[in-house]
């Protein structure tokens, strides 16, 4: 596929890395001529130094000849404009980045008169995922698939956790909760477990369930915590205010500190169920004065990394029920996680795996589409969902039976509106859903599973 990438910033550049390595055509257009020049060199691409949404501009770049146009300039105007200029040049399909909460409803209701296939709110996006993280605290990361029907989880391996010692074959005889790992992250290995696999202290495990299980099985590992009351934000950013608004709406105590005198008059009139306070949310006086120590969560999301380590990394030491921390920079997570900080969140990559999700089901031929797909430990695996749409070799096989390839789980299947979490004798049936998680990087279709 021929794709042009509008905006080389953090959420553009991941785009690129991904679209480039699965073997597409991929043009970019910036007006940062530096920006364009590293990109060429680092990936085997094409670029166009200009403004995006400029008709000359995307008329050099042959965006009439693009299957896709990727809007991701830091201007949600610029990205508007830029995706209705290609689509009156012919580009089929057309992805935008929107921020602001004040045109997202109104993007969302003339999403079809602008022609666009998608709408991507990275803050939005990062904002629902906090709140998952604080409803249910013990879990890390939380995403759902098949409608909601399946959720895929992550938690640590603390001191005390029934499951340290047992493997996976012991486990399902111990928990009776129906459940899967599907990944694991130890230090900085990835693992794709077998049966054999035994559970060790410190163990990242990727957990897939039925959404109606995951409280059955907190609570059997002694996972149910107290819920949380009392939030701590630091950083009134658009996530800060989406986060905020959400979870004061939710009946939480939401406290939010804010440098920027201006930015906080702005959040204290917006969010009058919220406390605003002005100052630097790095003070270890003001945190102490503003109560860190009797917060429930803290949640930093300043604009830059290392405050929001060095803050999580003292509410950690404060033993906080639950910390979050927003990293944009890859090179920061494996090391984040050494440091205790359990949970992240990187908007970028939120972002970036729905974009990359869409593309792959775009740019599949071959009969099952990518319905979903998620970046898990570090992006280092993948969990997608395939539609078994056309009849395969191995449907009604026994899953033992069949020569799935290594490093390869099929997690989940769905049918008929039923989760069925799989062993060695279910089978996979034509309109099954089907979650596959795999440490290979470019499955695009469920036959790319099997050998």
């Amino acid at each position: 596929m021929k794709i042009v990438v509008i905006g080389c910033g953090t959420i553009g550049k991941t785009i690129v890395e991904y679209a480039s390595k699965e073997g597409h055509s991929v043009i970019i257009i910036d007006d940062n001529k530096k920006n364009v020049e590293e990109l060429i060199e680092k990936f085997d691409i094409m670029g166009v130094v200009g403004n995006g949404a400029s008709l000359d501009i995307q008329e050099e770049a042959t965006v009439k000849n693009a299957d896709l146009v990727i809007a991701v300039t830091p201007s949600d105007e610029i990205n508007i404009l830029a995706t209705m200029v290609a689509k009156k040049l012919g580009a089929p399909s057309t992805i935008a980045r929107v921020r602001s909460p004040q045109y997202l409803k109104q993007i969302e209701l003339m999403k079809e008169d602008l022609g666009l296939s998608m709408v991507v709110n990275p803050e939005r996006e990062t904002a629902d995922e906090i709140v998952k993280m604080i409803n249910l605290p013990s879990l890390l990361k939380s995403e759902n698939f098949a409608k909601g029907k399946v959720n895929l989880f992550e938690i640590l391996v603390e001191d005390g956790n029934p499951l340290i010692g047992e493997t996976l074959i012991s486990m399902s005889k111990k928990i009776k909760t129906k459940v899967l790992i599907c990944a694991v992250q130890r230090s900085e290995q990835v693992i794709i477990p077998s049966g054999n696999f035994m559970i060790e202290k410190g163990d990242r495990l990727n957990i897939t369930a039925d959404e109606n299980s995951v409280n059955d099985f907190l609570a059997e590992l002694g996972l149910i915590k107290t819920p949380l009351k009392n939030i701590m934000i630091i950083g009134g950013g658009i996530i800060g205010y989406y986060l905020a608004n959400d979870l004061a709406n939710k009946k939480y105590r939401v406290k939010l500190i804010e440098s920027d005198p201006k930015r906080a008059e702005e959040l204290a009139e917006l969010l009058p169920k919220v406390t605003i306070i002005l100052g630097d949310g790095t003070d270890q006086e003001l945190l102490v004065e503003e109560g860190i120590d009797k917060a429930d969560a803290c949640v930093a999301l300043t604009n830059i990394d290392e405050e929001n380590i060095i803050v999580s990394m003292y509410a950690r030491r404060l033993k906080l029920k639950k910390v979050i921390a927003k990293v944009k920079r890859s090179s920061f997570l494996g090391m984040v996680d050494s440091l205790g900080v359990a949970s992240l969140v990187s908007p970028k990559d939120i972002a970036s795996s729905r974009v990359v999700s869409y593309i792959r089901a775009l740019s599949n031929t071959k009969g099952s589409n990518v319905v979903t797909l998620y970046k898990l430990v570090n992006n280092s695996v993948e969990a997608l969902e395939f539609y078994a749409k056309k009849k395969k070799r191995f449907f009604d096989k026994p899953l033992k039976d069949l020569s799935i390839k290594e490093n390869c789980l099929i997690a989940c299947i769905i049918r008929d509106g039923s989760v069925i979490i799989p062993n060695g004798n279910d089978c996979i049936k034509l309109n099954d859903s089907v979650i596959v998680v795999t440490t290979h990087q470019q499955f695009d279709d469920l036959m790319d599973a099997f050998n």
